[in-house]
């Protein structure tokens, strides 16, 4: 089985500006903040290179669980420029979580006599254990109906379908959401809430995937040799390998993405991104801690189509990526010196854009 989640198209929003929460896993609309606006550093709701709003792309309400760390109040949230006069079509990636102290009473409504393994897949829907012994032990039917309960009980349904948009009131934030009037009418992506299903990716279909793959790359090689002399120009011998190998790759991500081509988004904390092309990106380290970035999750192409199908006043003309891959503190650092009111810190994260 595979550890993969993926994000599927739910119910659009009553309305784009629509408030929720920060429990509240959505694609486009307005930031849910945990803590207010005036908290978050306000060039890093810019686009740095023609300065204005950045629009969110992506909310995901991303918990992590680990034996030796856990952090429940953990958000990631994805912005893009779109502003039709802008030709850098910035990203921007933030990590917004809460630093809980040891010593900190636990959240009414906690049951403590809950084992640690249950509590944390009911409370936290994205979370795994990454310090067992065998990761491949996960058991994704169990995780998947945790999720399914997470949300329900996380969230108030606005259709009579499961697993649909959760409702701000039916879990607090813990600090007051910011405030939204009713001319903060700024450009926004259209909004639409996201339920979960895991990816079901057996080993046959990747055996039967990578078959068909080799036979495409030897059947083009063979149809571009047929009347070509015996001598190849050693020149061309690099661009040639680079060639196969982006089409194997791009085989690879296609392949894998029609299983479920209404995918919006892959998440694997500290799993391995599904690259569209050969060339993976450099996503650096911490600006922390120092420590390497690892993958978590990446956007699918199938968001492009909901996207422009439903937005009106932003400018997709010029999005032409495949996929769009967040790496993330490999640590979830949160140093003392950075946090922001409530124990809360803002760190800005890595994006590796791929394009056609």
């Amino acid at each position: 089985m595979s550890d993969v989640i993926l994000g599927m198209p739910g119910p659009w929003a009553d309305d784009n500006y629509e408030p929720a929460d920060h429990y509240t896993t959505k694609i486009g609309g307005v930031p849910d903040f945990p803590c207010t606006k005036c908290d978050i550093r306000q060039d890093l709701l810019k686009c740095e290179s023609c300065g204005e709003d950045l629009c969110l792309v992506a909310q995901i309400y991303a918990p992590i669980s680990r034996k030796m760390l856990t952090v429940e109040e953990r958000i990631v949230y994805i912005f893009a420029c779109v502003a039709s006069a802008c030709e850098a079509l910035r990203w921007r990636v933030l990590r917004v979580q809460r630093v809980v102290s040891d010593k900190e009473p636990e959240p009414l409504g906690h049951d403590s006599s809950a084992s640690p393994s249950t509590t944390k897949l009911q409370d936290d829907p994205w979370s795994f254990d990454f310090d067992d012994e065998d990761d491949d032990d996960i058991n994704l039917d169990d995780l998947g109906r945790a999720l399914t309960e997470a949300t329900t009980l996380a969230s108030a349904s606005k259709t009579k379908k499961q697993n649909t948009c959760p409702d701000s009131t039916a879990k607090k934030s813990p600090i007051s959401l910011r405030s939204r009037s009713a001319d903060d009418k700024s450009a926004v992506f259209a909004c639409f809430y996201v339920y979960t299903q895991d990816e079901n990716y057996s080993k046959s279909v990747a055996s039967v995937s990578a078959s068909i793959s080799s036979l495409n790359i030897k059947e083009n090689q063979n149809d571009g040799n047929e009347h070509e002399p015996e001598e190849v120009w050693e020149g061309e011998t690099y661009e040639y390998d680079r060639a196969l190998s982006a089409d194997r790759t791009y085989l690879k991500f296609k392949k894998r993405v029609d299983l479920h081509p209404e995918q919006c988004f892959r998440y694997s904390y500290g799993g391995k991104p599904l690259l569209a092309s050969a060339e993976a990106g450099d996503p650096g380290r911490c600006s922390l801690c120092g420590e390497p970035r690892h993958y978590e999750m990446q956007l699918m192409p199938s968001l492009l189509y909901y996207l422009q199908e439903a937005t009106n006043n932003c400018s997709l003309e010029n999005w032409n990526w495949m996929t769009v891959i967040v790496y993330t503190c490999s640590k979830a650092c949160a140093p003392s010196s950075k946090l922001e009111s409530d124990g809360w810190i803002v760190a800005e994260e890595a994006i590796v854009v791929q394009t056609e």
